[in-house]
């Protein structure tokens, strides 16, 4: 693949200890800035998402999940238990600028890799954490998981109705967010290391990522001590029609339930529900009225009256549709490259558009220790260094390591 040098990260050096997706995800996105992004994996099994599917194939091991979070980066296996693989490490780490992971407190540490051993190597290295919750404190010591942040922050307790059953919301929010806070930090600290010259910590978690997600309601309760939740809002929903369901957001507008009526083609209940005030009181029955109405008609049909009266409203669509979508196509979020063992492969690209530097795919998503050589031969270690840091021991512990 080709590089780029036009990319702001060119020349910027990532050691990756991460895995699943918090840390990946973020490693992942330096990596399309143009970063050489260089994952430290397990011998024999690899990082933990490859193994989400439980085959052993070198399909299996490069599947899709690991493949959409691994692009532009680079793969060296070592046993970190080996004081040879150590001192790759630490070789390394005197020739970078980042180091990143998503283990919890304390296991870079155990690992011999925590910051005041690596700064102590190279003072201008950044070392970037992404943790469950934090790197103290009553929950550090538990294993970080999106769905838990979910529940913990408030996140899961909050629902359109008091009757709708508590959900997992169905994507990695949590995770996503917290990696993208990662990258932030990861950029705002290379560029205070310009100005002071120094490395620093860097550290982000899920559960702080998902209370700052939630900043307009955490201020709102604790100005006031009432609940915001704009998914309760009386004039929006999500409303069956003949053939899917649509959603609408009744607000912006000076009367938007006068406008929701006429669209319906009903009588104007903005006569006897005036006011935001006596529209929340008169909640079930506006409901109840819309979803009679929209439930009459296709999903087409009232996507045209809304819009006709400039309502907010889309289709409740699949992800499928929506890959399809020419606005999806207009705005570059997909990508193929050519992947060695599934041929040409289709990937969301960067969301993040530079106009002086488009996103490439300079590298595909990298097989095992695939370039274990030629990282080591470029740390000036040879063959029998190689030999004595990669070993199959951990092939059987893809636990050991201990992630976020």
């Amino acid at each position: 693949m080709s590089s780029n040098s036009n990319l702001p990260l060119d020349g910027v050096r990532i050691v990756d200890f991460t895995q699943v997706m918090l840390g990946p995800c973020a490693t992942q996105m330096l990596a399309d800035f143009g970063a050489d992004v260089i994952k430290i994996e397990r011998p024999g099994s690899g990082e933990l998402s490859r193994n989400f599917f439980g085959g052993t194939s070198e399909a299996d091991r490069n599947n899709p999940v690991f493949c959409s979070l691994n692009r532009n980066k680079r793969s060296v296996t070592l046993d970190t238990r080996q004081e040879s693989a150590k001192e790759a490490v630490y070789e390394l780490v005197r020739r970078s600028d980042v180091v990143v992971n998503n283990f919890r407190p304390g296991v870079m540490d155990r690992m011999g890799f925590g910051y005041e051993k690596l700064r102590e190597i190279n003072p201008r290295i950044i070392f970037a954490s992404g943790t469950g919750f934090g790197p103290t404190g009553p929950y550090a010591h538990k294993g970080g998981q999106d769905v838990l942040s979910q529940a913990l922050t408030g996140v899961m307790e909050r629902r359109a109705d008091d009757d709708t059953p508590r959900t997992i919301y169905a994507t990695a929010l949590c995770d996503y967010t917290a990696g993208m806070h990662l990258v932030q930090g990861v950029l705002a600290a290379l560029l205070a290391r310009e100005k002071t010259g120094r490395g620093q910590e860097v550290s982000v978690s899920l559960y702080d990522s998902m209370l700052a997600m939630q900043m307009q309601e955490a201020s709102h309760l604790m100005t006031t001590d009432q609940e915001l939740n704009w998914a309760a809002m009386p004039l929006s929903g999500v409303f069956e029609t003949t053939d899917g369901a649509l959603v609408l957001v009744g607000a912006f507008k000076a009367n938007p339930l006068q406008d929701i009526c006429r669209a319906l083609g009903i009588e104007d209940l903005s006569e006897i529900y005036p006011d935001l005030p006596a529209q929340r009181a008169g909640k079930v029955e506006l409901q109840r009225r819309f979803r009679e109405g929209f439930a009459a008609n296709t999903t087409e049909h009232w996507i045209a009256r809304l819009e006709e009266q400039d309502l907010l409203c889309a289709e409740v669509r699949p992800l499928g549709k929506a890959l399809t979508d020419p606005q999806t196509i207009e705005n570059g979020m997909l990508e193929s490259y050519d992947h060695p063992l599934h041929g040409e492969t289709r990937v969301i690209a960067s969301p993040v558009h530079l106009s002086e530097a488009p996103f490439i795919v300079r590298r595909p998503p990298p097989r095992i220790g695939e370039h274990t050589a030629e990282i080591l031969a470029e740390l000036g270690l040879g063959e029998e260094r190689e030999e004595a840091a990669v070993s199959d021991a951990m092939a059987s512990k893809p636990q050991a390591l201990g992630a976020a």
